[in-house]
């Protein structure tokens, strides 16, 4: 005799088969329903930008006060923006859209000094350059180079990249931001590392000048950008004069020029309330103005030289106007001098001599003549066109010139401060992540799931229950079958 198979062997097996039919069915329907997924944006990579930030006002005031009686400098074509900022400039690192991480570090740096001992050394010697900002999963950090005298003990630590600060960034969501990305005013705090960096002035969680930065970024990462025209080779070709690079003509120079630091903040603070503009070609570096496209002469054996460079300089504010034009070098017995057209309160004194500055050695090196960064004094001309604000002698900016003499070189780039956030968007043009720190402090609503969202999860889920069903039955069944009663035996 066959076995004996209740009918309800049939009715399971059935429903098994329709169970399965049915989870196809649903699985059809539901896979096309499923919003396909988003395509990753490429990694970008942060190429010019700017940070600004005061590291601590009250810091700052101690430093130059009748405490301390010591002063600040800037290094490394760092510059200041109003309201006690430090700009850094040049950005570099890489940014993700997706998740949000972004790493940009800056060139630059700030040296304080105060407290002078009887022997000229200075008690308190402080230095901070090259920060660095990182954020990644919300969270924030400022790194600095560190270089200080321990407070008491006189101890010189050196220390690269310390975490110098956290950032508090509220919840500020930095996904899928464009070009620049920005952050405005983001409240600091000092780290455990950066109050022993700092030499021992302040504690740790001692609260810092709040930070804002701006960074281009750009898609092809792993591309060398197009190179500026600061920074392209002056032509095609050998030297300037036939392969002798001693002497003779050149056609691409530039000579940069901050004025004086004291007086571009004065132009645009709370007395003068101005502004300056450049034009002709003329460009800003930040700390420095550069006048391109030098042309001239000269000769390394004499030691002379003589050029002439394009730009305008144009500044405003009140009971102020007083412009440069037709910018000029000329070097002869070991000193230079930089001469422009003044033009102030309406009347113009062409080539009036503005600074000096010691220029020993015009001997050329990888095809350029360079002076970088060289102390200058200004001219007794000099202070008759800034109107007796300053008087003769008294320190400018200093003056770098580069005199390309042979056609294959470079010219140094300027400090790339990246694009204007504030200007992109009065022009219309942000497509930027733009944050301000004030409205990060509210934390975004959430924005409710769609229709279509919400009947896919609800679907997910069914389909989940399904499965697991089906997964179980037939250990269900055998479970069952053990645990059943024995058949009573059969006569």
């Amino acid at each position: 005799m066959l076995p004996f198979r209740p009918a309800g062997g049939r009715t399971h097996g059935r429903a098994r088969v329709l169970a399965a039919a049915f989870l196809v069915a649903l699985l059809g329907t539901l896979l096309p329903a499923l919003p396909a997924a988003p395509a990753q944006a490429a990694a970008r990579t942060v190429a010019g930008g700017r940070l600004d930030w005061g590291i601590k006002s009250s810091f700052q005031s101690y430093v130059t006060g009748p405490i301390a009686q010591g002063s600040w400098t800037v290094n490394g074509g760092a510059a200041t923006v109003g309201d006690s900022r430090f700009r850094f400039h040049s950005a570099t690192g890489g940014y993700d859209p997706d998740s949000g991480a972004l790493t940009a570090g800056f060139s630059g740096g700030v040296h304080f000094t105060g407290h002078r001992k009887p022997d000229g050394s200075y008690e308190m010697d402080l230095t901070i350059s090259r920060p660095q900002v990182t954020v990644a999963d919300g969270r924030g950090t400022l790194f600095a180079d560190m270089t200080s005298k321990e407070k008491g003990t006189g101890r010189v630590t050196t220390a690269a990249r310390v975490p110098l600060a956290t950032l508090d960034l509220g919840g500020v969501d930095t996904r899928g931001g464009g070009t620049p990305i920005a952050l405005t005013n983001v409240p600091a705090k000092l780290t455990a590392q950066g109050a022993r960096a700092f030499a021992g002035y302040y504690t740790a969680g001692t609260r810092l000048d709040p930070v804002s930065l701006s960074a281009d970024v750009r898609a092809d990462r792993g591309q060398s950008p197009e190179p500026s025209p600061e920074a392209t080779p002056s032509g095609d070709g050998d030297s300037a004069e036939g392969g002798d690079a001693r002497r003779g003509t050149f056609t691409e120079a530039a000579v940069d020029w901050g004025v004086r630091r004291t007086f571009r903040e004065y132009v645009t603070g709370a007395i003068a309330h101005g502004r300056w503009q450049l034009s002709d070609g003329a460009q800003d570096g930040g700390a420095l103005f550069r006048f391109p496209r030098g042309k001239g002469t000269y000769d390394a054996e004499k030691g002379t030289l003589d050029a002439d460079f394009t730009g305008k300089l144009h500044f405003t504010g009140e009971n102020l106007d007083l412009t440069l034009t037709a910018v000029s070098v000329t070097v002869r017995d070991g000193r230079g001098t930089l001469a422009a057209d003044v033009t102030h309160d309406g009347t113009t004194a062409g080539r009036t001599p503005l600074a000096t500055f010691e220029a020993k050695r015009l001997t050329p090196e990888k095809g350029l003549i360079k002076l970088t960064e060289v102390p200058a004094r200004l001219t007794a001309d000099g202070a008759k066109a800034f109107g007796g604000l300053y008087r003769e002698g008294t320190d400018m900016d200093p003056v770098s010139l580069a005199v390309a003499v042979d056609k294959k070189a470079t010219l140094p780039a300027l400090p790339d401060l990246g694009t204007d956030p504030g200007a992109a968007a009065a022009d219309g043009k942000a497509d930027g992540k733009q944050v301000e720190q004030a409205a990060a402090e509210q934390a975004a609503p959430t924005a409710p799931a769609s229709t279509g969202s919400t009947r896919t999860v609800v679907l997910l889920v069914a389909a989940g229950v399904l499965l697991v069903a089906v997964a179980a039955f037939p250990v269900l069944r055998a479970r069952r079958r053990r645990t059943a009663p024995s058949a009573p035996p059969q006569d």
